[in-house]
């Protein structure tokens, strides 16, 4: 589902709603001056959610210069271009006639089909009742007024709405606020450096050169790549990420502030997202079953476009490097377990059945990968260890790990369990094993469907050790490596040496 369509589904309800309207006898406008309410007001079929509220609250900060520059990254179709691209507008127009606006996309098609949406809003019965200062040219009067499909001024002041594809002019127009949406296409359209360069070279030199210094930004859309516009502004300008409300008081004059709604809950409950981990955004329109089964489809395609969390290829350790296997060969000498439990409260255990042939070959065989708590993970754990050929398991002991061994020990009397205290530097010992892992160790072909989140996380690893939220899955690859290592690692002959045998 495309964003024109999207939108032109807001048009047809809008048309279908509005004769049904009749005028208040008793209207007061000052009842509609937050955002939320106006929302409301001019949509009456919008479907607000708690994100949406906390957006909406968050878009009328913007609108009253609380914040000057916003950046919002959040999944498709879960509203975020209704609200910042056609009632934000509007609403920054009522609240302030005076205002000159520009909507920018990456194409001139869809913002002047923002801007149309917008003056739709503003010369409907309902728009007029809140902000009856704030008109548009009607037909040809007043004549002396200017609307088009990409500009409309404000009939007796000084604001008006300009709409301008990417690498678009804007020409002898000075702006006040910037709205930039979906500045990308698609995925073919981020991925290529390109369009990429050509972005940021118009961002800088048309956008930027068009502001004062009260001029505000909004920039809002899917992400697509490390290396888009949002990536590139926060490698380059100071951004304070919000979770809490009190994070806007930490904004200095030319700090972002920095929102990202992710589709599948992650990170653990803030003021602003108190949702739980693995909770959807949105469930009544993208529950937890649906995203699981995009996740599964395109697992770092889903990190991007729902998770908020682009890698490019260039600074990833592991890539799409893994080998896969399809059946496993005959030579099986060995067939084991490594665990590492979760560090910290939000981190994931990470456990891993494999098989060892002839030839030191590593072929992953299942996998537990779960936030679940320990009473949990030790159930699940014990249940694959049970449910294979394997017969021993090492578990780190550095985090509750030894208990952890006894429990699944308990669980899983067949299997030997055994604990070791893990002494070495984690980011020394996944980066200079990198190679290893990815020379020795096989995955299923299937394993990206199997488990997507593992593959979604071990896949968008970085070298930029400090960048990776969780180390779990390259730390449990990494151990694997290291213990068959020194498994196979041949017994040292001492001393050689000669006898001659008497007669």
């Amino acid at each position: 589902m495309n964003q024109n369509y999207i939108l032109s589904q807001y048009d047809e309800a809008f048309k279908t709603l509005e004769p049904l309207y009749e005028p208040l006898e008793e209207f007061d406008p000052s009842e509609f001056s937050s955002f939320e309410k106006f929302a409301s007001h001019i949509y009456p079929f919008l479907e607000i959610q708690n994100f949406h509220r906390n957006y909406y609250h968050l878009l009328e900060l913007f609108a009253r210069g609380r914040i000057r520059k916003l950046m919002v990254s959040m999944p498709p179709q879960h509203g975020k271009s209704v609200g910042a691209s056609t009632l934000l507008p509007a609403y920054m127009l009522g609240i302030n006639p005076d205002v000159k606006l520009a909507i920018a996309s990456y194409s001139s098609s869809l913002a002047n089909k923002f801007n149309r949406r917008v003056q739709r809003i503003i010369e409907s019965r309902e728009y007029a009742e809140i902000f009856p200062d704030t008109r548009i040219k009607c037909g040809g009067k007043p004549p002396q007024y200017l609307r088009t499909a990409d500009e409309v001024e404000i009939v007796g002041r000084d604001g008006c709405l300009l709409s301008v594809g990417r690498e678009g002019s804007l020409t002898g127009n000075r702006v006040d606020c910037f709205i930039l949406d979906d500045l990308y296409k698609d995925a073919m359209e981020a991925n290529s450096p390109i369009i990429r360069e050509n972005c940021w070279e118009w961002y800088t030199s048309v956008v930027r050169t068009r502001m004062h210094n009260d001029s505000q930004e909004l920039i809002v859309f899917t992400r697509w790549h490390e290396d888009d516009l949002i990536g590139v502004i926060r490698s380059h300008e100071r951004c304070v990420d919000l979770t809490e409300w009190s994070d806007i008081d930490k904004l200095g004059k030319h700090d972002w502030l920095s929102l990202n709604l992710e589709a599948i809950k992650t990170t653990p409950p803030s003021e602003f997202d108190p949702r739980q981990v693995g909770e959807a955004l949105w469930r009544d329109r993208q529950n937890e079953a649906l995203l699981a089964s995009k996740r599964r489809l395109d697992p770092v395609r889903f990190e991007c476009m729902y998770q908020g969390r682009p890698s490019s290829q260039g600074g990833l350790l592991y890539g799409d490097g893994f080998l896969t296997y399809d059946v496993l060969p005959r030579e099986i000498v060995r067939r084991s377990n490594y665990t590492d439990t979760a560090d910290m409260g939000d981190d994931y255990l990470c456990s891993m059945n494999y098989a060892v042939d002839a030839d030191g070959v590593i072929y992953i065989l299942d996998v537990v990968y779960s936030r679940s708590p320990m009473e949990q993970t030790e159930g699940m754990v014990a249940q694959m260890l049970a449910g294979s050929d394997v017969r021993s398991a090492l578990v780190e002991s550095n985090n509750g790990g030894r208990g952890f061994a006894r429990a699944v020990q308990r669980l899983a009397p067949k299997v030997k369990v055994d604990w070791f205290h893990q002494s070495g530097n984690k980011e020394a010992r996944i980066l200079s094993n990198s190679a290893t892992v990815l020379h020795s160790v096989r995955f299923p072909r299937m394993w990206k469907q199997m488990w997507s989140e593992l593959y979604a996380h071990l896949s968008n690893y970085r070298r930029d050790f400090k960048s990776n939220r969780w180390h779990d899955a390259a730390d449990v690859l990494t151990g694997i490596v290291e213990h068959e290592a020194v498994v196979q690692r041949p017994t040292k002959i001492h001393r050689v040496g000669f006898f001659t045998r008497k007669n």
